[in-house]
């Protein structure tokens, strides 16, 4: 009897001094590596264009030192938690961290296979050079732009109104002038005859008559014109993958609870 009081009590003086042990970090004690500081004092010395002076490392040190303090004093407050902002960043953070493990860049043929097998993304668009006479909607536009198109062609002045983003367009592609113009104008250019005025044509802004000076077709471009962007895409598809193939690892592990009771 007395030995297994005895090794009960030797169990439970380990326990202990295990539970002192594991308990022993002092969360007062702040470790600034060199990296950090170097870091810091790159990322000043690129925006200020010089090298910091004494005094300015030790106010970098400090600051950094003071924003551990702060960042310590909130975890022990809690204030992580439930915190969306904070939940968003660490969610981007172990994203870019699964991203940055993709770092084998595409071979030639890999890259040629992508590009096949999605050249309509990289298709180049139709581009129009051309001029415009704008009347505001805010003043009988279309009953002016339709005088308009007739006295342009007896050769008289035209009274136009002024538009923002100006009068002549060169080399814009459609979804330039769909952003700039709207759709209904942008079907409108599409049909255009060169070298004629046309008109009246509608846009959110008023109406307009139009001359198209110019016009080049779209293409789809051989690979050594795009084969920048052809890895830049690859090489996202390929990080994408990662995060989603991660998540739908460890995804299983987790048991999702949401009331269906819930209503909007």
């Amino acid at each position: 009897m007395k030995n297994k009081i005895l090794v009960f009590f030797i169990i439970g003086f380990v326990l202990y001094l295990i539970d002192i042990g594991l308990n022993n970090y002092d969360d007062k004690e702040i470790f600034i590596s060199d990296s950090e500081i170097t870091s810091l004092i790159t990322a000043w010395r690129s925006q200020v264009g010089r090298n910091p002076n004494d005094d300015e490392v030790a106010r970098i040190i400090n600051d950094l030192v003071q924003e551990e303090i702060l960042y310590r004093e909130a975890l022990k407050l809690g204030l992580d938690q439930d915190d969306r902002i904070i939940k968003r960043r660490l969610a981007q953070k172990l994203s870019f961290l699964k991203q940055e493990s993709v770092e084998k860049l595409p071979s030639s043929q890999e890259l040629k296979d992508f590009f096949n097998d999605n050249k309509e993304k990289y298709y180049i668009e139709p581009e129009y050079t051309f001029t415009h006479y704008f009347f505001s909607s805010e003043n009988n536009s279309f009953d002016r732009s339709n005088k308009a198109i007739k006295d342009i062609y007896g050769n008289k002045q035209i009274n136009a109104d002024p538009f923002l983003l100006g009068k002549n367009f060169v080399d814009v592609n459609l979804n330039k002038i769909k952003n700039d113009f709207g759709e209904s104008f942008t079907q409108s250019i599409k049909n255009m005859e060169l070298n004629k005025w046309v008109g009246p044509i509608k846009s959110p802004y008023g109406h307009h008559i139009v001359f198209i000076s110019n016009y080049k077709s779209g293409y789809f471009p051989e690979i050594s014109m795009v084969l920048k962007q052809v890895e830049i895409d690859l090489l996202q598809l390929r990080r994408d993958s990662a995060i989603q193939e991660y998540l739908e690892e460890i995804q299983s592990e987790y048991k999702i609870y949401i009331n269906p009771e819930l209503t909007f």
